[in-house]
Formats: C-alpha cells, structure tokens, sequence
C-alpha cells in the first residue's frame, strides 16, 4: 500500500488555484495498514476526543464546586470547542509539513499533562484556560484521521475513515457513561485524573506502534500552510457544502447532549450521574450500526446516505422530546440521531478526501473548524434554552437546526453526486 503524497509543493502548489493536485509516492511500499493498527488509531482518537466531552454529564456538579450559574454553565464547553476550533486551525495542518508520528505523540503527552491541571483547578479562571489549553491540544484525534486516511489505498479510504471515526463518535458518547460512574464514585475531578493517565499510556503505544512515515512533508512556511486552508474552501465547493453539513449537525447533537443531564437530574427523574452516562451506550450502539457508512460512500452512494442519516437526524427529535412521558423517548432518539450523525459524518469525510487526497491534513483542519463551531454554539445556545423554555424549547431547537441541514442538503445534493 502506498502513502500518497504531494507530488510538487512550489510557490504555488499550496496556495494557488494552478498547484499540481496529483498525489506522488516517495519511492517504496509503505506497510500495509493492518485492521489491528486501524482500531489503534480508533481507540487513540476516541480517548482523545472523549476528553472534550466528559463535561457533558458533570455540569450541575462543575456548577456547584465554582458557583456557576446553570445558565452559564454552557460555558464549560463554549471553552473547550473554542480551543478545539484554534487547535484546528493552528494545529492540524501541521500534519502535512511536520512527520505526523511525533506529532500526535506530542500533543497526547502535553494533552496528561493538561488533564492534570483542569482536575486540580482550584477557581473558575484557571479551569476554564486549562479546558480551552485541552480543547487545543485534543484535536491530535484529527491529525489520526487524516494519518490513517493517507495510509489507506483510495479505494478503502472512506472504510477506514469510517472505522477510525467510529472510534471518535463513540468515544464522543461514551465519556458520558465513563465521566458519570467516576464521578459518583470519586467526584467529577477523578474523570480528569483518570483520563491523564491513560492518555500518557496511550501515547507510549502510539510511540511504539504508528508505522514510519516516508511520504515527502510539504515544502512550505508555516504561514502559507495555514493559509491554504482557506484557499482550499474557495477552491473546493464539496468541502464548503460539507463543512456546512458538518456545522448543522454537530450543532444538533450537542443540543441534544449539553444540556440532557439536567432535566434528568432533577425530579420527576432524578438519576444518578453513573444511570445519565449509560444514554451514551444507547448512542454508541447507533453509532455502530452507521460504521460501514464510509464503505457505502467508496460504493458511489454518498447522496442517498447523506439523504437517510440527515432525515434520521431530525425524525428522532420526535421521541427526544417525549422525556417527560417516558424515558424510553429520549434512549430510543439518541440511538436514531447518533446512526444518522456517524453516516453522515464519515459520509462527508469520505466525499473531500476523494476530491484531494494529496491534503488530507489541511481538508481535515477546514472542515472540522466548522464541526467546533457547530459544537459551540450548539453548547450554549441548548443551555440558554433550558434555562428559559425548559426541555421544550431544547427539543425545538434541535429539531430546527437538524431541519435546516436536511433543507440545505437538498438544495447542493447535486455537488459530490458524479456516482449516483
């Protein structure tokens, strides 16, 4: 299998619309990227990811430890995905100029060590700086992406995407369920202990196990590389439309998970931290069922999957909004809703790697910068909801957001559709 690379990477190859797109190989085979490797890079991306979203369930405590509003509580992760968005910007590019191994290695040993300053944060400054600080350096979760997509053979890129992506989302899902038993075993700061240790663990295998790169780094200043992200989206209308998508529907989902621990929490229900995580294995179970997504887009039906997974998406805030009749609502919404995201997510990946493989980093890094900012607005905005329409308005408002995602699909379905 080889490592596709730029081909030519001039005065013009990163920037202007006439660069060479064509992808080179540097001279020799790379090793084959083996399935164990692949579910390596899963499990990497979802621990890294997991430690964004491990807030989610722990808010109402978080609140109470640094007298914070529950309205203003959304902030926790407003900091993060603003942390998350700069690392995607300022650091995911770097994959295609710097060797990707010691990069990732990187940021998972500085990412302990931060881990360990947000769970001993003794006022609400120094948490929210060490959040947004984690936020940054926990994109390392993009640079696997676009590493394992640039060791896979075109024609298994979106399979193994799907699978690394898997690994993503359902660590997105099941921090909850791991944050929630910790914290009511040891308190909410345990979570932060326990995840910088297995971060520093799993940097030491990733140390030991990434393959060696031997693919050509681009030739190019750190400037012009960042700014090539934004040449990419005047140059790309697929990555414009999916990051759109991409945007909407992070959007909706974190509507749906900010501000859930709240009503559950409280009477009729109130559940116990450890019962409100285990809504994230419902979540993980649709997220499974929606991993040969990036298969079926290597097959030429990214459209229809686009289509089904977004349609998905909305109908299942049908049920969600039914919590106060039965808990089965919302269990039955979040395995509809989480299906619907993991096929459109790893449909939308699948759909701008193909158009330019030879940057992978920096499609990664656009991309995903719209995927944080759905997340941070989508965190806020849910949190001031509740607070003045209660579930109601939150049910609304993600139903809105997933309605208008279908909506725009419709109206660019012809872009990225050449196979079906």
């Amino acid at each position: 299998m080889r490592i596709e690379t730029e081909a030519a990477v001039d005065s013009g190859g990163i920037g202007g619309g006439a660069a060479t797109h064509t992808p080179a190989t540097t001279g020799g085979e790379a090793a084959a990227l083996s399935r164990t490797v692949a579910l390596l890079f899963a499990v990497a991306s979802g621990l890294a990811v997991a430690n964004v979203y491990f807030a989610h369930p722990l808010l109402d405590r978080m609140a109470e430890d640094f007298a914070i509003s529950h309205g203003a509580i959304g902030l926790v992760m407003t900091m993060t995905q603003v942390g998350y968005g700069l690392g995607l910007l300022l650091i995911v590019p770097l994959g295609d100029l710097l060797d990707r191994r010691r990069l990732i290695v990187g940021q998972s040993v500085a990412s302990a060590a931060v881990l360990l300053v947000v769970a001993t944060a003794s006022n609400a400054t120094v948490f929210f700086a060490a959040l947004a600080v984690m936020g940054l350096l926990a994109v390392v979760t993009q640079v696997l992406v676009a590493f394992a997509a640039g060791l896979a053979r075109p024609d298994e890129r979106g399979q193994v995407v799907g699978v690394v992506t898997s690994g993503i989302v359902i660590g997105i899902l099941l921090a909850r369920t791991v944050s929630g038993t910790l914290a009511d075993l040891a308190g909410w700061r345990s979570v932060y202990v326990v995840s910088a240790g297995l971060t520093l663990a799993i940097a030491l295998v990733l140390a030991r196990v990434l393959p060696a790169e031997t693919r050509t780094p681009a030739a190019t200043s750190y400037v012009r590389l960042i700014g090539s992200v934004f040449t990419l989206f005047a140059e790309m209308p697929v990555l414009r439309i999916r990051a759109t998508i991409a945007m909407l529907i992070f959007a909706a989902i974190v509507t749906l998970l900010t501000p859930l621990v709240l009503p559950l929490s409280a009477p009729p229900f109130s559940l116990s931290h450890t019962q409100i995580g285990l809504f994230g294995l419902a979540g993980a179970a649709g997220a499974l069922g929606a991993s040969r997504a990036g298969a079926w887009a290597d097959r030429g039906f990214a459209q229809r999957v686009s289509c089904f997974g977004l349609a998905l998406m909305l109908a299942a805030w049908l049920p969600i909004g039914l919590m106060h009749w039965s808990l089965w609502g919302p269990i039955i919404g979040v395995v509809i809703i989480d299906f619907g995201l993991q096929a459109v997510h790893v449909t939308n990946q699948a759909m701008i790697y193909a158009e330019r493989p030879e940057a992978q980093s920096r499609l990664t890094a656009g991309y995903m910068i719209f995927y944080s900012i759905g997340s941070a607005l989508g965190s806020i905005a849910s949190t001031l909801t509740y607070a003045s329409a209660g579930w109601t308005g939150v049910s609304i408002l993600g139903a809105a957001i997933s309605a208008t995602a279908l909506v725009f699909w419709a109206a660019t379905r012809h872009v990225g559709a050449k196979s079906e």
